[in-house]
């Protein structure tokens, strides 16, 4: 039973002594604005094979260790968000490597609502600095303002969304001219449409 135990606490100094000989990488994935991300997973890899994967935690924050001394690849995957990637990331003995504040994923275009769209004036012709407002209208037919924008020197707006089905509303204002249109969307892509303001000529 002695003999047990002292080959199990031999073990176990064996198994600390190694695992203190390796180094670890540790960080926070963020979008953007700034915002951590949860839920990213973070994949390892050394010569082309996957050898550790974590999730980052409710605040974007993620740490891998037991990592022997080498040039490491880290593969980020997040929901919604485009796949990123550090390659030849140097990992030390006895060191967790805190990695800068450039871990940032961009979102995934292709999970989106695009709603692009024009402003023109009853000749045809591009309205700019016209304000934009996004509603989204409820099914007892209430609206609640999402959003607004200023169209651009073409007279063009954008708008980005989460995707799923949802009937929107926009509405052009430039000074006392006001016009509305609807739009349903049923999944990610990008909708076009045009809103035609009856503007007084100068």
């Amino acid at each position: 039973m002695k003999k047990l135990g002292l080959l199990t606490l031999i073990v176990l100094i064996c198994g600390l002594s190694v695992f203190a000989q390796t180094g670890g990488l540790k960080g926070k994935v963020r979008t953007s604005k700034g915002d951590g991300i949860a839920g990213v997973t973070v994949t390892v890899r050394l010569d082309g094979k996957d050898l550790k994967a974590v999730k980052t935690d409710g605040k974007g924050n993620f740490i891998v260790q037991g990592l022997k001394s080498g040039a490491y690849d880290l593969i980020f995957d997040g929901k919604g968000y485009s796949s990123s990637a550090l390659y030849k990331v140097e990992v030390k003995e006895k060191k967790t490597r805190d990695l800068p504040d450039r871990l940032i994923l961009a979102v995934d275009q292709g999970t989106l609502v695009i709603i692009r769209g024009s402003v023109f004036n009853q000749d045809g012709r591009s309205v700019t600095a016209a304000e934009v407002t996004l509603e989204k209208v409820n099914g007892d037919g209430s609206a609640t303002k999402l959003g607004s924008a200023y169209t651009n020197i073409s007279g063009e707006f954008i708008f980005r969304q989460p995707e799923g089905a949802a009937k929107y509303r926009l509405t052009a204002k430039l000074k006392d001219n006001k016009a509305a249109k609807e739009i349903d969307v049923d999944s990610a892509a990008i909708y076009r449409l045009a809103i035609t303001l009856n503007v007084e000529k100068d």
